[in-house]
């Protein structure tokens, strides 16, 4: 596997799988890797003949100064991790070599970043885009995988990629779960043993809410109850929505959705955790 840390670097070896004829797929990362990102890995391998990774904490995605210092790093370990999964290049660069000094320019979203993480996380949409577009236009690649987990994230790459014209398709691969529920995060690493024991309440919720929704109740309000009444008590929750899986829209107690995505952001000490899952009708009202 390649290590590459400079753009020039990474360019270069594009231009070497161009001359193979290789298509090229890009998985960015922040680090930390877990199973879910290697099945990410996986999903990119069966799409393309070459797969590089990114690992880079982009300090323009956070809102906090202290969340960014706490966010876990292993380099050592995430090396093993994508060479042990057969990953062609990984890309480590500094935050100096994608923000120089004197860079000013942020790529800015619309209304899909108004509700869930982005209606209390201002600017950070703006700063997943801005250095997503920075990976696509450095690596060229012409498909990028993203995880299910941030529908909101998936969802606005989606539309940037189409708004500015990149040719690159974007990829949702499926959220990878532990085997109690709770989904794969870096930031799980940072639960303490009894914050861990309660996490799983959050899947556990959403679960509740999608086997009513399979039996045909549609009240947003009685969904979200049901699922807030599965999390742990210890859970600060900081959104609770059902949303058009589309728009990312609130939906209504009159929306006569026949699908329909439920996300939950909570706090469980310090920790915020993210999860959501899609809402579809059962068998028999299809």
């Amino acid at each position: 596997m390649e290590q590459l840390r400079s753009i020039a670097e990474v360019r270069a070896w594009r231009a070497r799988q161009a001359h193979a004829g290789h298509r090229v797929a890009l998985v960015p990362t922040m680090g930390a890797l877990h199973q879910g990102h290697l099945s990410l890995i996986r999903e990119a391998q069966a799409r393309c003949e070459a797969v590089i990774a990114s690992v880079f904490v982009n300090p323009t995605q956070f809102n906090s100064a202290r969340d960014l210092d706490a966010y876990p790093r292993d380099e050592r370990g995430d090396l093993k991790a994508l060479e042990g999964v057969g990953c062609d290049a990984v890309f480590l660069p500094s935050v100096e070599e994608l923000y120089p000094q004197g860079a000013q320019t942020r790529v800015n979203v619309g209304s899909l970043a108004d509700h869930l993480c982005g209606a209390t996380r201002p600017g950070h949409f703006e700063g997943v885009c801005t250095v997503v577009s920075l990976l696509f236009h450095i690596v060229g690649c012409d498909v990028a995988i993203f995880g299910e987990k941030d529908a909101q994230q998936l969802a606005i790459i989606k539309q940037m990629t189409r708004d500015l014209r990149f040719p690159v398709e974007v990829v949702g691969a499926p959220t990878a779960r532990e085997e109690d529920g709770l989904a794969m995060s870096s930031r799980n690493l940072r639960l303490s043993a009894q914050e861990r024991c309660l996490a799983p309440s959050l899947y556990a919720g959403l679960s509740e809410a999608s086997a009513a929704w399979a039996r045909g109740e549609r009240n947003p309000d009685q969904l979200k109850a049901l699922a807030r009444a599965r999390f742990a008590s210890k859970a600060r929750v900081d959104y609770l929505e059902l949303c058009d899986p589309l728009t990312l829209q609130p939906l209504n107690a009159h929306h006569g959705r026949s699908e329909a995505l439920i996300a939950v952001a909570a706090f469980l000490g310090e920790v915020r955790l993210i999860d959501n899952l899609t809402l579809t009708p059962s068998s028999q009202e299809l």
